[in-house]
């Protein structure tokens, strides 16, 4: 009898084991602790650089008429994104690096994960759809005004922004319908997919074949579609007779190409990586190039080598300066 109370205990205990988390405790950088005031001060500049350099971009195109063709309105949902983003992720991080011991409960942990899927698959197809329109106006600029019309703009920003919401919507529940056993430690910075699958007790081998494919589909092909219209457009760019008009166009998709680089490149390695690769400490850094990085030099990269974008900020800056002592 006292070996079957033992192993009803024994079952009992782990029935309660596998019950879903309350919250979980986000660790950070919590195995170098002399760093983490440096790193909050650092990224509290980078969330607020990000916030202002986003929200200038936002302004300026909505404010400039000659501003609302198709390339920059196509950087002005991109500014929202990346500023989004930030305001999904950068709050928490500067917690988690202020505080000993960072919890955040299960629907806070949910609503995270599924912003940052939302969002980060938007980038993603708003990023190829911004190839496609630099690919039309320079490999076929006769026909440009019929290839990207005000509908055909408008259909690809939906596209994107339908596309990151399925995304998210579909993977942030099927993560959080695993059981979470014992340790509800999450060893990152923020509730990112990879790290909070790791606490999960049930077999997630299905769940890591779907997205694993869903990256290789959507990331990786991607990737490859923008490199191949590049490498048509660099075609079309070296057969200009204009000297001038090469080094515009070299410019602009100069700006695209080091974005989608930086984007796709840290995306790709973050979630088509096997599990034992890289070591937590890699992870982080890889997650922080894209969530960071990305929407702090996307305007840095798109106004300082754009003309037109600094052209549109000066008559901003001095319709501000210009009017008050007026």
């Amino acid at each position: 009898m006292s070996v079957k109370t033992r192993q009803g205990s024994t079952e009992e205990m782990k029935r309660q084991n596998q019950s879903s988390a309350v919250e979980f405790i986000l660790l950070g950088f919590s195995n170098f602790p002399q760093l983490q005031q440096q790193l909050f001060a650092v990224f509290l500049v980078i969330y607020l650089v990000t916030l202002v350099g986003n929200a200038i971009i936002i302004v300026i195109i909505f404010l400039d008429q000659r501003l609302h063709v198709p390339m920059y309105l196509f950087l002005q949902n991109l500014s929202v994104v990346d500023l989004s983003f930030s305001a999904v992720i950068m709050p928490e991080m500067l917690v988690v690096l202020s505080t000993e011991k960072t919890t955040i409960s299960f629907a806070g942990c949910f609503a995270q994960m599924y912003f940052i899927l939302l969002f980060g698959g938007t980038e993603c197809f708003l990023l190829g759809a911004m190839a496609y329109d630099r690919f039309s106006a320079i490999c076929h600029p006769l026909n440009y005004p019929m290839i990207m019309n005000k509908k055909i703009f408008i259909k690809l920003v939906i596209f994107s922004w339908v596309s990151g919401i399925m995304v998210a919507t579909v993977q942030t529940p099927w993560v959080f319908s695993f059981p979470f056993c014992g340790l509800n430690e999450i060893n990152h910075l923020f509730c990112e997919t990879p790290p909070v699958l790791e606490l999960a007790c049930a077999d997630t081998f299905l769940f890591e074949i779907y997205a694993f494919t869903g990256t290789i589909l959507i990331i990786f092909v991607l990737f490859l579609l923008i490199l191949l219209s590049y490498l048509q457009i660099l075609f079309a760019i070296l057969k200009m007779p204009s000297t001038t008009g090469r080094q515009k166009a070299f410019s602009t998709c100069a700006s695209h190409l080091t974005s989608v680089t930086l984007f796709y490149g840290t995306a790709i390695m973050t979630y088509v990586q096997p599990k034992s690769d890289y070591s937590p400490e890699t992870k982080k850094l890889m997650s922080l190039s894209y969530s960071l990085l990305t929407p702090l030099l996307n305007p840095l990269i798109y106004s300082l080598r754009n003309s037109e974008m600094k052209r549109a900020l000066m008559k901003l800056w001095r319709r501000k300066v210009v009017l008050p002592t007026v």
